[in-house]
């Protein structure tokens, strides 16, 4: 079996181009049946061009993370620390706001990691739990969390335009 390398570097505003490519493919790989291609279109030339990353890259509540695999972008992470959720008692909780790989990379155990990454760095942050939101019919995404002892709490109805939302899990994992 040959050795594959991979490396989880934090990104800064330099990368902003980059996350936006994986961004924009990673999100359509995974939700880009969960509406019509018009509105996909919009979320995606909105949330995920290279000035929305560039501008979330200038705030230091936001702390992105993009792996590698054989020095091949693979995928990327955003985690919020401190970011209370209402319905969550505990104060200082981490947001788990994206982690997406690209499929050409699926199997490889690397969103797994990316996951063990940011899973560790709350930790050290004090943070006593993760909490995140997943679309219902995500079913890869959810087995993921699921397996890794995220248990569902609540809903969500998450807006991708004024006219569509798609039904979200609320799922937290406390430490």
């Amino acid at each position: 079996m040959e050795y594959r390398m991979s490396s989880i570097i934090k990104a800064a505003a330099k990368d902003s181009q980059l996350l936006a490519l994986i961004a924009e493919k990673s999100f359509i790989e995974s939700h880009g049946r969960s509406a019509g291609q018009e509105v996909i279109d919009s979320y995606v030339k909105e949330k995920f061009s290279r000035d929305a990353f560039k501008e979330e890259l200038s705030s230091s509540q936001n702390i992105y993370h993009i792996i590698f695999h054989d020095d091949q972008p693979a995928g990327y992470s955003k985690i919020i620390l401190n970011s209370a959720h209402p319905t969550i008692p505990i104060k200082n909780v981490t947001k788990l706001e994206r982690i997406y790989l690209l499929k050409e990379f699926y199997g490889l155990q690397l969103g797994l990691e990316l996951f063990e990454f940011n899973l560790n760095l709350s930790k050290q942050q004090d943070q006593e739990g993760m909490w995140l939101f997943v679309w219902k019919e995500n079913q890869r995404a959810l087995s993921f969390y699921k397996k890794n002892k995220f248990r569902i709490i609540g809903s969500h109805d998450f807006k991708l335009s004024e006219t569509h939302a798609n039904p979200n899990h609320l799922m937290f994992l406390e430490y």
